[in-house]
């Protein structure tokens, strides 16, 4: 036997087989079980989660709907107020064309008992159709004032009557019309008042039965200065009130549209917040969810480490530490779906790993084996390693010679055995390919190759080596043999 390595695929009796197949078996259901129970742990999980946004859904729609009930409500009451001040300025002008219209009625009478008669008939339908028109809630703007200076305008005195107390009675009501238009009138009309007062003082000086053509002249200009007088007063009363309108109101509107930025920033915040909430809530289902696959996850990483496969331990290390870096950077998106890729690759995982313990076991068994074997046969055992992927045993027989023995497995799972033999009188460093060399050490390790348990165990194959002379194999050595070897 050469000094090379000595190799021998062995492969695995029927017996030992079945037990093999049924603790795959085993194994599968188990991990089916396993996949079940963390499928409805993810249901439960994303179940929880889509509980919580819809309650943070419904909580945001819910703000919503009062913020709009809010701008509904303040716009109905901005609609209901306009209302009421339109109302209330139409009924006041309604009050004062009937205040108008009575004084009118008055001066039509008072014109009537001081005989006039040329133009009272349509003075009272005028009067009567302006009536109608105030009774339908028409604003009748300067008609009053129109109708009130055509009737002072009509002036008849009894015959022989100098119509001293016709004038007296025509500045009285004059006289009264300024009067009417109120204590204000002065200061919302300064100018027109002092004017109206200086034409009732040169109105009054007048009255006399020598100065009547006097007095007629001046009436219709201080006619006029009146009409004006409280036409400029009404208005500076309506710009008032509209100007205390628009204040109000754009109080209100300010108040309202504060209510509403105030609103309008809660809705944003609250949004914000059950963005937030999202986010925070899609993190705590990823690390939830990664909690309920880390057990499994690490002990594939360190078991496959045990077991001599990096790749293994490196691929669902590496899925491990992406779905940790993404939940410490809050990254919900990128959590979500590492922890889902995570998920999808345990199975196969596990799947690989059971495999790679199955192979581990069946390499442990064959090492017992080995050893039972070769203690049997006289070697010595000096103890071992495990390397992961294999197992390295050393023995040493009385001769003095050594036996480092591998226990591996091939690429397609298959055991393998590999010996270094040193000391051994029919071990050469080198020998020709058709020397007849090693027959002694072959024998030998043929006898514990048939010591390995057969179909209840394991059958290696041909032992072979660099050089060895094809078509050769030893015959086992005679089991009475086994305890008289020597190294001559």
């Amino acid at each position: 036997m050469s000094g090379s390595p000595k190799y021998s695929s062995v492969r695995v009796g029927e017996l030992y087989a079945q037990r093999e197949a049924a603790e795959r078996r085993r194994r599968a259901d188990e991990r089916r079980a396993r996949e079940r129970r963390r499928a409805a742990e993810r249901a439960r999980l994303a179940q929880e989660a889509a509980a919580r946004r819809e309650r943070a859904r419904v909580e945001t729609e819910r703000r919503r709907a009062e913020i709009a009930r809010g701008e509904a409500e303040l716009a109905a009451r901005r609609a209901a107020d306009r209302g009421a001040r339109l109302a209330r300025a139409r009924a006041e002008q309604a009050r004062a064309d009937e205040r108008g219209l009575d004084e009118v009625r008055e001066l039509i009478a008072e014109a009537q008992r001081a005989g006039a008669r040329a133009d009272i008939g349509s003075l009272e339908r005028r009067l009567a159709e302006l009536g109608e028109r105030a009774a339908r809630g028409e604003p009748l703007g300067d008609a009053v004032e129109e109708l009130r200076g055509r009737t002072v305008s009509l002036r008849t005195t009894a015959e022989g009557d100098d119509g001293t107390d016709d004038r007296a009675a025509v500045l009285a009501g004059l006289e009264r019309r300024l009067s009417a238009i109120g204590p204000d009138g002065a200061t919302l009309d300064a100018d027109g008042d002092r004017r109206c007062a200086e034409l009732l003082d040169r109105l009054r000086d007048a009255t006399g039965a020598e100065t009547r053509v006097r007095f007629e002249a001046l009436l219709g200009t201080v006619e006029h200065a009146l009409t004006r007088h409280a036409a400029t007063v009404t208005e500076a009363r309506e710009a008032a009130v509209a100007r205390e309108a628009e204040a109000r109101e754009a109080a209100v509107a300010q108040e309202a549209e504060a209510r509403e930025a105030a609103e309008r920033q809660a809705l944003a915040e609250q949004e914000r917040e059950a963005a937030r909430a999202a986010q925070e809530s899609a993190v705590a289902e990823a690390a939830e969810r990664l909690d309920a696959v880390r057990p499994a996850a690490m002990g594939v990483v360190g078991t496959a480490t045990e077991l001599g496969e990096p790749g293994l331990a490196a691929e669902i290390g590496d899925c491990l530490r992406t779905v940790t870096e993404a939940l410490t950077a809050r990254s919900a998106a990128e959590a979500l779906k590492a922890v889902a890729e995570l998920e999808g690759r345990l199975p196969d995982a596990e799947r690989r790993l059971d495999e790679l313990e199955l192979a581990y076991q069946r390499r442990r068994d064959l090492v017992e084996a080995l050893r039972d074997a070769m203690t049997g046969e006289g070697f010595a055992f000096e103890g071992g390693e495990d390397e992961g992927g294999s197992f390295r045993l050393h023995f040493t027989r009385p001769t003095g010679a050594t036996y480092e023995t591998t226990v591996g497995t091939e690429d397609d799972g298959t055991p393998v055995l590999v010996y270094h033999v040193e000391g051994e009188p029919d071990v050469t460093l080198h020998a020709h390919r058709d020397a007849a060399v090693c027959d002694t050490t072959e024998a030998l390790l043929e006898r514990v190759h048939q010591a390995l348990g057969g179909d209840d165990g394991f059958v290696p194959g041909e032992l072979t080596w660099d050089g060895k002379p094809p078509g050769r194999r030893a015959e086992p050595l005679p089991r009475d043999s086994s305890r008289r070897w020597t190294n001559q």
